[in-house]
């Protein structure tokens, strides 16, 4: 071949290889976003997973208590498991007094506080609550033989409960004075024990818990109020108190959540909600 034409070959097939190596990489781009998009795919979609502190009291078994340094209960398995169907990662547990939750959330050192918290209207308006997941209501714990039968009979009596929770609201509306408020309720109940109080107020399954424990005691009055509880989410994160909802209602129609009843509270299904309750339709007006 002659120079001329050997060199013009040249510039044709280098022309040539330009032209494909420019379609090359527009190929190649597709191909590297559909590679990637295969990969997110396997991997969840690409979806960023959202990490969470959550907060609880650990002093209110069955829901929060602390088991050889471990964290569990009915409300703990509850949020995990929402985390899991929901991509949430939680960082931490951080347990703390009931009444520092709120104030927590407030200040950003938890998202999501979970502690038998009774959706009351005033607390919406420091924290949101998810829907309800636990229709609940306020007992008296009494020992055995005790002349109190019922919430009249507390107004002369010293009466032990749990600080910041809505026994307190309901006992000074009762009329009651004489009321020893305690960090926790193991202390309330120790109270009762000792002979230091004459009954405890507080919620329905906690009170009978302690009495399925403990032969000596006894419920009466039946239930003084009905309320239900929620999981309390910081209001700076409406997003994540829509995971937190979508999270719960998946866990009711699956099956999770009814099994929760069977492993934390022997089978009582008294306090199981069916559907969507909003905070709106079943806050206390306290």
């Amino acid at each position: 071949m002659k120079k001329g034409t050997m060199w013009a070959a040249l510039l044709l097939a280098g022309a040539t290889l330009a032209g494909c190596g420019a379609g090359g990489n527009t190929t190649g781009g597709t191909s590297g976003a559909a590679a990637n998009t295969a990969q997110n795919a396997a991997t969840g979609g690409g979806a960023q997973q959202e990490t969470i502190l959550v907060g609880a009291d650990t002093t209110f078994p069955p829901f929060e208590s602390m088991q050889n340094g471990q964290v569990q209960g009915f409300d703990i398995e509850l949020v995990q498991d929402i985390a899991k169907v929901e991509n949430l990662k939680i960082e931490q547990i951080k347990t703390m007094p009931f009444e520092g939750l709120i104030p927590a959330l407030q200040s950003d050192q938890v998202d999501v506080a979970v502690a038998g918290f009774t959706i009351k209207k005033s607390r919406m308006e420091k924290v949101n609550f998810s829907n309800a997941y636990y229709k609940s209501g306020l007992s008296i714990l009494v020992k055995k033989g005790s002349d109190i039968k019922g919430l009249d009979d507390l107004k002369s009596k010293i009466v032990a409960t749990k600080k910041g929770t809505s026994s307190v609201d309901l006992l000074k509306k009762s009329g009651v004075t004489n009321i020893k408020q305690f960090d926790n309720i193991d202390q309330a109940y120790s109270a009762l024990e000792s002979g230091g109080a004459d009954a405890v107020v507080f919620d329905n399954p906690v009170n009978i818990n302690f009495k399925n424990q403990h032969g000596d005691v006894e419920i009466v009055g039946g239930l003084l109020t009905g309320e239900y509880y929620g999981i309390a989410v910081t209001k700076d994160k409406p997003d994540l108190l829509q995971k937190i909802n979508d999270g719960l209602q998946k866990l009711q129609q699956d099956g999770t959540y009814e099994k929760l009843f069977d492993k934390y509270l022997g089978g009582d299904k008294a306090g199981l909600v069916e559907g969507v309750k909003t905070p709106d339709e079943v806050a206390l007006n306290s």
